[in-house]
């Protein structure tokens, strides 16, 4: 018995080697820590507990049968965020550069089951070199078993992707999928085709940073909701992203203590839409004023910043925020934006988590480009997505509310179940001057002087119209609160709809204008 267990403690300090001093040594020279390191750091102290540590793989092609480390370059198991159970896969860049194998691929795929079967989360460190060549379509088969898994479990359970090296090919359409996407700088990137083979087909000269690297993504594609500094900073703020989060969409939200009060006021907020309706301010000094302890985690904090989304709580309880901002293109919504709050909803939407939507938005941004690139179709999907949202959903209208863009923004017309405005909100058609401009043109044309015609005009058609008092009248607003009661409307109404249940029509699924 010593002897087996001996030859057991053997093949575990083997398997904690993963690709040999050597080859860790090469790892940490880059600034990169090891799979099992990463994990350290990810998981609550001693919670890891790993799966398949003595799997082998079993190709015989290209010599490969004489190098067959345990493990085979994918470290997987379970343990705790938060106390919470998660299910993680960590790829160990030691082994074979983290290239996926059939082995690999089902060792990924038995602990994504294992998260279906349990409701927990699924996190995946990516560090590889792709598929593994020498393995050809099964390694490839591999991916597309993943990709299914990643499928069925969206809308079920979190998934979190963390990109922590390479990701190219085939192998970034699994992060795709999932519901958050968070990269290094300077050490992680994504893309389908690399520079050599852009520069072959297209000409262009580009590097490794500019085509995929985290601050690309970051900020010009989206594909990466998080753009953190180094691999240290990534996991501490995977983990505060789970802080928010349920295990699964029939699991409850967590309650994250506060010593922030329900009755706080907020007297800030008072003064802080300015006098003049097109000066600018940030909807972000709002969102902190009435949260709780100004505790914000946005989320694609550098793409589409005329629109704000991320989570915070309101009397220590989860909340989905997605707010317009004025500092950024007026607030204006267009094609990126669109598509950034709309995937934001569905997420909240599919792991009830309750909706805050701040509104300041003055429609749709005009122009050929956004047109002959499908403002209506990308539009659409966020007015798609918050029609489709069962969960509570409120919105408050600080400024302007705008056009279609008015009802596109949670309005009470799609299901809105709590609309407030303050008295500074403008609820219209249009601005004062292009109503005026399409109302009064012969008017104005024949005034003796057409400047000052206009300005009248204007000043009338902003008494009548752009206020919050014609739509509270018809019941469009539930409410016009004094700003600095903001916090504590928002504590009642959202403890109000704590019990909400509102269905959608039986479906397979809708077709989303994509």
């Amino acid at each position: 018995m010593t002897d087996r267990i001996q030859l057991l403690e053997a093949l575990r300090r083997e398997a904690m080697l993963g690709g040999g001093e050597k080859r860790i040594a090469e790892q940490h020279k880059k600034g990169k820590l090891t799979a099992r390191e990463r994990l350290e750091i990810l998981l609550d102290p001693g919670s890891f507990e790993e799966k398949d540590m003595f799997v082998r793989h079993r190709s015989t092609n290209f010599g490969i049968d004489k190098q067959r480390p345990l493990g085979d370059g994918v470290i997987t198991g379970t343990g705790t965020i938060h106390g919470r159970i998660v299910c993680v896969f960590s790829q160990d860049f030691t082994v074979f550069g983290g290239s996926l194998s059939e082995t690999h691929a089902e060792k990924i795929c038995k602990i994504m089951d294992l998260a279906l079967k349990i409701g927990a989360p699924i996190i995946g460190l990516n560090d590889s070199g792709g598929a593994r060549i020498q393995e050809g379509v099964v390694s490839l088969g591999g991916y597309a078993d993943i990709f299914l898994r990643n499928t069925m479990a969206s809308g079920v359970i979190p998934q979190i992707s963390v990109i922590l090296g390479p990701c190219a090919g085939g192998a970034v359409y699994s992060p795709a999928i999932t519901d958050f996407i968070f990269m290094t700088k300077g050490s992680s990137y994504m893309f389908v085709t690399g520079p050599n083979v852009v520069k072959t087909v297209t000409h262009e000269e580009v590097t490794f940073e500019e085509l995929g690297g985290a601050e690309t993504h970051a900020s010009k594609s989206g594909v990466a909701h998080f753009a953190c500094e180094d691999e240290i900073d990534c996991l501490h703020r995977v983990r505060s992203l789970m802080s928010y989060l349920p295990s699964g969409n029939q699991s409850a939200l967590p309650y994250i203590p506060t010593a922030d009060t329900a009755d706080r006021k907020c007297t800030k907020l008072d003064t802080i839409i300015p006098e003049n309706p097109n000066q600018p301010y940030d909807i972000k000094d709002i969102i902190k004023e009435i949260i709780d302890e100004q505790q914000f985690l946005e989320v694609h904090a550098d793409f589409a910043e005329n629109i704000v989304v991320g989570f915070a709580t309101l009397n220590g309880n989860p909340i989905g925020i997605i707010a317009n901002q004025p500092a950024s293109m007026a607030g204006v919504l267009d094609i990126n934006s669109s598509v950034k709050g709309a995937r934001f909803v569905r997420f909240c939407d599919c792991f009830n988590i309750p909706l805050l939507v701040f509104e300041d938005v003055p429609g749709f941004l005009p122009g050929t480009d956004q047109e002959w690139r499908g403002i209506i179709i990308q539009g659409a999907k966020l007015l798609y997505a918050f029609c489709e949202a069962t969960v509570p959903k409120v919105t408050v209208i600080t400024r302007k509310a705008y056009g279609g863009a008015y009802d596109v923004m949670n309005s009470k017309h799609i299901r809105g179940d709590y609309n407030i405005a303050w008295p500074t909100a403008e609820i219209a058609v249009m601005g004062a001057k292009g109503a005026v401009e399409i109302l009064f043109k012969k008017e104005i044309d024949s005034a003796e002087n057409p400047q000052s015609k206009a300005a009248e005009l204007e000043a009338s058609y902003n008494e009548q119209f752009c206020n919050p008092y014609a739509a509270a009248e018809r019941g469009y607003i539930d409410d016009i609160v004094i700003p600095s009661e903001t916090r504590i409307k928002l504590i009642k109404a959202f403890t109000l709809l704590a019990n909400k249940k509102d269905h959608n029509p039986w479906k397979k699924h809708g077709n989303i204008p994509l």
